[in-house]
């Protein structure tokens, strides 16, 4: 499929990518889109979404070309899969039939394992590097999208070759403000599942559990506390769910740690040395990550 010719805006630096094609528009593709477009504002972005979802992205001039149809991307240099996880494996194995030419592809899925495996299936036409940028917001949809959500944060990337489309997805990723770090997929997906996964899995189960005590009225009575740890329990949970399936045993041995703690506490309510070895714990590694945040400017 031809896109329409769009005359590019003056540029002083050349872009990565000529042509960027972005399958799935919310919160990530959204904001890599704006991203671009700030950096690069000759590059072409080429979004495919849901009609509605488009709409959007056109309003924001985080598209200059948009469809429901894959058939759109045939001739993007870069393919960034930015649907949840379970779609972009779809995607993955559909694509080859869409792309007659050769393109750097790559997703933002926050699990790697099931997608390296998937990508395996591609020509070698279609290069596929995994990508997990460790950005975002509690609420996600392009209506969140910003272009400075990646600024001076990670951007993980699983592969086991170098090669020149590494050099310049890696050129890419600093060029929108990332940093780019190179992780295997297995250990990945198994310090996720404690950075993110389980975090998210908890605060929802908490934020679960309150509300259905509580009620309208008790919640009326909340303090700030409860609102700041329950910052997560917006997240969409069709979103969750894919990570959750792709992600299952580590996110299980981290749920498994989790609770093993919490039959300490409660079986220590009334003494209180657990809960005093834990609180101590805590507080310490709270130190260590806080100390890493002011070493971050992107936090």
């Amino acid at each position: 499929m031809k896109l329409p010719v769009i005359q590019p805006h003056a540029s002083a630096e050349p872009p990565i990518f000529q042509r960027v094609g972005i399958i799935g528009v919310g919160l990530i593709g959204g904001s890599i889109a704006l991203a671009v477009k700030e950096r690069w504002p000759g590059t072409l972005i080429v979004a495919v979404d849901r009609k509605h979802v488009l709409e959007t992205a056109m309003r924001m001039h985080a598209a200059d070309v948009s469809a429901d149809d894959l058939g759109m991307v045939s001739e993007a240099d870069l393919i960034i899969l930015a649907a949840p996880v379970c779609q972009n494996i779809d995607v993955l194995r559909a694509l080859p039939e869409y792309v007659a030419g050769s393109a750097v592809v790559t997703d933002v899925s926050s699990t790697k394992s099931a997608v390296l495996e998937a990508a395996k299936q591609l020509p070698g036409r279609l290069r596929f590097i995994g990508g997990h940028p460790l950005a975002g917001a509690a609420v996600g949809g392009i209506e969140s999208a910003r272009p400075d959500l990646f600024r001076d944060r990670p951007w993980l990337l699983t592969t086991d070759s170098e090669g020149e489309e590494l050099d310049r997805l890696q050129q890419f990723v600093t060029g929108i403000g990332a940093r780019p770090v190179r992780m295997v997929a297995a250990a990945h997906d198994a310090l996720l599942a404690y950075l993110s996964h389980l975090p998210q899995l908890t605060v929802s189960a908490l934020m679960h559990v309150v509300g259905e005590h509580a009620g309208v009225d008790g919640l009326a009575l909340a303090g700030r506390g409860l609102r700041d740890t329950t910052r997560l329990a917006s997240s969409p949970a069709d979103t969750w769910r894919d990570i959750a399936s792709t992600n299952a045993a580590s996110v299980a041995e981290a749920l498994d740690r989790l609770i093993d703690v919490l039959q300490r506490l409660r079986a220590d309510l009334t003494d209180g040395r657990v809960l005093t070895d834990v609180f101590e714990s805590a507080e310490s590694w709270k130190r260590t990550l806080e100390s890493s945040r002011r070493d971050d400017p992107g936090t």
